[in-house]
């Protein structure tokens, strides 16, 4: 399994990718939007787990692209937050996000969103 993992608080992004690369997951890490969307279209992971606040536009700007592009449409998108309001769960859901997470994010729970997300359970 190979993940982008796209969020610009880079000690979240160690301790997740680090957990992740215990269960055997391939981890790409981006610190912002744009890198994201970039990496996502150079090359596809199987998942993407995208922070809603990141600079270089925020993660719901970055989840209609990649909903939008016929190289990345197909790819399940695990949103995070630290700041969900209420209707942000649901804004995500209806923009094709397959998963919404709320910050502090169990690294193992992750990991079983994933799975389950890419029928791997």
């Amino acid at each position: 399994m190979r993940v982008l993992l796209a969020d610009d608080d880079r000690v979240l992004t160690h301790l997740l990718s680090t957990t992740l690369r215990r269960h055997g997951v391939e981890v790409v890490v981006a610190h912002d939007a744009m890198q994201a969307l970039m990496s996502a279209v150079r090359s596809p992971p199987d998942a993407i787990v995208l922070d809603v606040h990141m600079p270089g536009g925020t993660g719901i700007e970055a989840l209609r692209k990649l909903k939008a592009s016929s190289k990345t449409s197909a790819i399940p998108v695990i949103v995070i937050s630290g700041s969900g309001t209420s209707e942000t769960p649901d804004q995500v859901k209806a923009l094709g996000a397959d998963a919404f997470l709320l910050k502090p994010i169990d690294p193992d729970a992750l990991y079983e969103v994933l799975r389950n997300t890419l029928g791997q359970a």
